[in-house]
């Protein structure tokens, strides 16, 4: 069993996805820090607020005794857009990316044609004409 596992696990298709797997989750850091060190900021700066705070409050909560605010509820549309824009870059990225790879393969010669020649019909009639003889 444990060699069947090995087999499986090493198997060409397998580790290619296990690399592509990695390798997203580290551009998904790379994107995200593009975002919220450099888009929100910029868009903040529009909005003239932290991009990233952004939010409507929906619910008040009260005061404990402690003097801390709890149970307000706040629709965070700012983590929202900050989302979206992470996976539009994303998504671009990896647009490009299989754009460029399918450049890069080579172009599939056409198939060669078909032999020219007597058909298949033709050869099963002379086969019958000579089993005939």
């Amino acid at each position: 069993m444990l060699k069947e596992f090995k087999e499986f696990a090493m198997k060409g298709n397998l580790v290619d996805i296990a690399v592509g797997f990695v390798m997203g989750a580290a551009f998904n850091k790379v994107v995200a820090s593009f975002t919220g060190g450099i888009v929100s900021p910029l868009i903040g700066l529009i909005f003239d607020t932290d991009f990233k705070a952004m939010r409507y409050q929906l619910k008040e909560g009260t005061v404990n005794d402690a003097g801390e605010r709890v149970g307000d509820v706040f629709l965070e549309y700012g983590t929202f857009l900050t989302n979206v824009i992470d996976f539009i870059i994303v998504a671009f990225v990896m647009f490009m990316v299989v754009k460029g790879v399918n450049k890069m393969k080579k172009k599939e010669e056409p198939a060669p044609e078909a032999p020219s020649g007597p058909s298949q019909e033709d050869l099963l009639a002379e086969i019958r004409d000579l089993l005939k003889k």
